[in-house]
């Protein structure tokens, strides 16, 4: 089975399409991806369908949905994909097998197929790793692998209920770790200047976003474009005052007055001037061609 809910759901199992259009069986299918390999209890279904609460006869709604669903899968599995590298698999797999029934839940069996959230979670693993060993060239690979999985936003196109909106939670979280450390990963390496176009464009649509808006000044305070990466601060603490009523946090406002300090002498450095640690890029080391990855 090959599951990929970060941009759209979509479901194959031995290579045919098993998503419906419909959209009760379709947000039902996404919260079984959500939780793939895993029981699902008919509780956490209902809540998900119904989050005001289940009506009369839902249960049966339920079983009918589930019906739906194996039917589809049968059909894929007697459909003309391409054939499974395990001999006679796809023969002996069922759609009973493929989204099975457990006491008290359902489960959907993936079949050891790919999941892209998994994947994500692999490379952005192997990523966090290479940070932590100040390997650089490797964590901004590894993570940028990562984010390059993202074709948009996750579950797109699926009714959420309550299970579902925090799973899209959590997953927005995750990206946004990701992307705030192939960042510092990126300025490490001294990609400050190829970074700005893209920087500006995030902080545009995350307004409130401290950890984007500082690599953006730290990537301006490199490119020695002072009086921008001032215009960026100010642009974020108008927007936390009217969104938050809070102002920018205590690291925010010691990088502006790093900002300051550095325009007030011309760009070069003042005595006890410096980006504050969290926010300045290690000093971007020395790689020989062809050795990363």
């Amino acid at each position: 089975m090959d599951v990929r809910i970060l941009g759209g759901l979509s479901v194959r199992e031995n290579g045919v399409s098993i998503t419906p259009t419909a959209a009760v069986p379709r947000q039902l299918l996404a919260l079984l991806t959500a939780s793939a390999d895993q029981v699902v209890p008919v509780t956490v279904l209902t809540e998900e369908l119904w989050p005001s609460g289940a009506p009369r006869g839902a249960r049966a709604e339920l079983q009918a949905h589930i019906a739906g669903l194996r039917a589809l899968i049968a059909d894929a599995l007697r459909g003309t994909g391409p054939a499974d590298p395990r001999n006679g698999w796809s023969d002996r797999r069922t759609a009973d097998a493929v989204l099975v029934s457990q006491p008290g839940g359902y489960r959907l069996d993936t079949g050891g197929g790919a999941h892209d959230v998994w994947q994500f979670e692999r490379a952005a693993g192997a990523g966090y790793r290479a940070m932590e060993a100040g390997d650089l060239p490797r964590a901004a690979l590894r993570l940028g692998e990562a984010l390059a999985l993202w074709r948009g936003d996750p579950y797109a196109g699926v009714a959420a209920g309550p299970r579902l909106r925090r799973e899209i939670e959590r997953l927005e979280t995750s990206r946004l770790s990701v992307l705030d450390q192939w960042l510092e990963a990126q300025l490490g390496l001294g990609r400050h200047a190829e970074l700005v176009p893209e920087l500006t464009g995030l902080v545009a649509r995350h307004r409130t976003n401290e950890p984007l808006h500082a690599h953006l000044m730290a990537a301006l305070l490199r490119c020695g474009q002072h009086d921008q990466a001032l215009v960026v601060y100010e642009r974020l603490r108008l927007a936390l005052k009217a969104e938050t009523g809070m102002e920018p946090s205590a690291r925010l406002r010691r990088l502006q007055r790093s900002v300051l300090a550095g325009r007030h002498t011309g760009g070069r450095p003042a005595l006890g001037f410096r980006v504050p640690t969290q926010y300045a890029p290690a000093r971007p080391r020395l790689v020989p061609a062809g050795s990363v990855g």
